[in-house]
């Protein structure tokens, strides 16, 4: 005997229960991020420049942002992206702290061990961002990372003033990726001799040898790069980002 089949517009209750459980997912990662994305577009210019003076005056935001974030962390079975975009925020997040919870200083390396402090506390870790980098975020296969977290500083890649998501992921990794290899102030490709952020050198691992590398470029800059194309490295600028 087949079993017969309702339609929920008899079940309105049901029916908005369904929707509602669905629904709550995507709602709760888009409260998530409302307070970190208006704190960006507030603190952060277009230009990357970060204003640290004003955002210390009304720090509580950002501190409740991370202590949710701390609240849950990313679970075996989250998808790449999600984790991804967990991870890139919260980096740049606790960056943005760690300065604000010492300013007025010049640079980042003006503190002690920046990298190797605990600073994002779990149920059951402590992680530096040192840690989130190296052994979260670089462990899931995306040299454009490196492009997407920021470390407080001139030469970095520009802090985005939107917060990174997993349904926009890959398209927000492309803009940063294309924007951080154009500009000229970071990388000049222009030449027989490429001058490149001692990022490349830095997490050369990442990115493969000369041969991938140059590949890498030509797919996010569009541009005609030679396979004898000689790479020199820029001088990078600690100064703070703001």
């Amino acid at each position: 005997m087949k079993k017969r089949l309702f339609p929920l517009s008899l079940f309105p209750q049901f029916g908005l229960l369904v929707l509602i459980l669905f629904s709550l997912p995507l709602w709760g990662q888009k409260s998530r991020h409302e307070g970190w994305a208006r704190q960006l577009q507030q603190y952060v210019s277009p230009d990357g420049q970060v204003d640290y003076a004003a955002w210390k005056k009304d720090q509580g935001p950002l501190n409740n942002y991370i202590l949710s974030l701390e609240a849950d962390p990313p679970q075996a079975h989250w998808k790449k992206n999600e984790k991804l975009a967990f991870w890139i925020n919260a980096y740049n997040a606790l960056t943005v702290q760690l300065i604000l919870n010492n300013y007025p200083l010049q640079s980042i390396k003006d503190l002690e061990d920046p990298w190797d402090t605990p600073l994002f506390t779990t149920s059951n870790q402590v992680l530096s961002l040192g840690e989130i980098e190296h052994e979260i975020l670089r462990k899931l296969d995306e040299p454009r990372i490196h492009f997407a977290i920021n470390c407080a500083s001139a030469s970095c890649p520009k802090l985005a003033r939107e917060p990174y998501t997993p349904r926009g992921l890959d398209e927000q990794l492309k803009r940063a990726t294309a924007a951080f290899l154009c500009d000229t102030t970071r990388n000049q490709l222009e030449g027989e001799t490429l001058r490149l952020s001692k990022i490349f050198l830095w997490f050369s691992e990442d990115f493969g040898g000369k041969k991938e590398l140059l590949a890498f470029l030509r797919k996010h800059t569009q541009l005609p790069i030679p396979n004898e194309a000689r790479i020199r490295y820029l001088k990078y600028n600690w100064a703070l980002n703001d």
